[in-house]
């Protein structure tokens, strides 16, 4: 018997994962569950994570969880549970798969969509790292690593060939981020030849979902950042029929993580009317990460066969006709070992997990020089008033102001065009001399003149590694 940690979840969770666990049981997986809590009743019983240690004992034991949907309450509470389970053990990847479905019709019936979205999960602006920079401005920190970039890029190429697709997309915004989504473009171009039968191409993020909308069947598997990858794989199931035929998987390299996309749905709960489709398809992705591909055929067999026969819930229907939950979990356990002659059940073979260095270090440079410094501050008078200032303060040391920018723009020295500015100011600090280095002594002197008259939030260093800038420039700067 297998070990799976087993978590109900608030509002709708428990029917849906009862539906699930009674379809996976009648297949005869070999399947032992673990239940355990996590989610709005813990927050309720004052444990500001959501997640008991006894759940948390758990998972570390089965490696391997079928969670329903949590619902992190307003006015208690800290982050949500379901970001706590997925930082905590490290699942890093979110796989999202949108295709059609028989019996649910949309504007897109018939086009054959079949596609898959491998979102890198646990970076990025969704890191939660944010500042209020001044009373009126607030900062939030987009964190890519190049370790996060490769185990995603990876896992996208990895999956593809578990389930015999042909392509990957890589999805970014790199025109715009040149150093952060720029990260994973570069990332993914290196490593796809590392996989030649798989056709790869980058395409900007804004257009990928220009075309999901226009021409979806042009895809088969994107790979994108945390917050582009959260946007588009709800597009993509929305294709599809909405968020009921959404499962998701979470990987790490330790533990997965199975669940419905979709929420609590508090409203629906104890009705016995919700589509359970998204949670079943969940438990299917469970089975094949636990190599039971017979039983997860099966039951993938079963709900196509149940779907073409028209057994439908609301979300598809309406009230009239539609199938209760249970009544449509009971159809599909009726309809296990019989196969769908015009809808097949995709082949499967093991995934095989990318073996990434657990040292923190990625990439060492040869050489690396700090060449400046950029000093945000909090200030309410103009652009001339700062600039002058900061370079009346520096004029003895070994940096020079270069610009001062507002929100991305040079507004000193003066560009001509009208800036509409805030109180959150970037002053840039540069080297006099460029081939020198911008020492900790030094910063530290430049910092202490600059506090005498200015009270600053943060810095940025101004690297420089084997010899190639590594920051970007504000709008307007030289």
């Amino acid at each position: 018997m297998t070990l799976v940690t087993l978590i109900p979840g608030d509002g709708i969770g428990p029917e849906v994962v009862d539906s699930a666990r009674r379809i996976v049981d009648a297949s005869g997986a070999p399947i032992e569950w673990e239940p355990r809590q996590a989610g709005a009743e813990v927050f309720k019983q004052g444990l500001p994570t959501g997640v008991p240690q006894d759940t948390i004992d758990s998972i570390s034991r089965s490696r391997v969880v079928l969670k329903g949907p949590l619902e992190t309450p307003v006015g208690f509470g800290e982050k949500s549970a379901n970001v706590t389970l997925r930082k905590l053990f490290e699942t890093y990847a979110n796989i999202r798969p949108a295709r059609e479905f028989p019996g649910v019709v949309t504007p897109y019936s018939g086009r054959g969509i079949d596609l898959v979205v491998v979102r890198e999960n646990v970076e990025d602006l969704y890191a939660g790292i944010e500042h209020m920079q001044t009373p009126g401005v607030a900062q939030c920190l987009k964190v890519i690593s190049r370790k996060g970039c490769e185990k995603i890029v990876r896992l996208a190429f990895e999956f593809a060939r578990a389930e015999g697709r042909s392509s990957v997309a890589c999805a970014t915004k790199s025109n715009i981020m040149k150093l952060t989504e720029g990260l994973l473009k570069r990332t993914f171009e290196e490593i796809a030849p590392e996989y030649p039968e798989i056709e790869s191409w980058h395409v900007i993020v804004d257009n990928c979902a220009h075309q999901l909308v226009k021409r979806p069947e042009q895809f088969d598997v994107i790979v994108t950042t945390n917050m582009n990858g959260d946007i588009l794989s709800d597009l993509t199931s929305a294709l599809v029929g909405g968020l009921g035929f959404a499962p998701s998987a979470n990987l790490g390299s330790d533990v997965a993580i199975f669940e419905a996309v979709h929420g609590s749905a508090p409203k629906y709960a104890g009705k016995n009317t919700i589509n359970p489709t998204a949670m079943i398809g969940a438990a299917v992705m469970m089975l094949r990460h636990l190599n039971l591909f017979d039983q997860a055929a099966a039951i993938e067999n079963a709900l196509l066969c149940t779907l073409e026969q028209g057994t439908l819930t609301r979300d598809v229907v309406g009230d009239a006709g539609a199938a209760s939950t249970t009544a449509f979990t009971d159809a599909i356990i009726a309809n296990l070992g019989n196969e769908s002659a015009s809808w097949p059940a995709r082949s499967y073979r093991p995934l095989k997990m990318p073996e990434i260095t657990r040292d923190p270090v990625m990439v060492r440079p040869a050489v690396r020089r700090v060449a400046g410094l950029d000093v945000f501050v909090e200030f309410g008078g103009t652009p001339d008033e700062l600039g002058t200032s900061m370079q009346r303060l520096v004029e003895s040391s070994p940096v020079e102001l270069k610009i001062v920018d507002n929100r991305g723009t040079r507004v000193f020295p003066a560009t001509g065009t009208p800036t509409d500015c805030v109180d959150a100011w970037r002053c840039r600090f540069v080297m006099r001399d460029s081939a020198a280095g911008l020492s900790d002594a030094d910063l530290l002197t430049l910092l202490s003149r600059l506090a005498e008259e200015h009270r600053f939030t943060h810095i940025e260093k101004l690297h420089e590694f084997d010899g190639v800038q590594a920051y970007s420039k504000a709008q307007g700067e030289d």
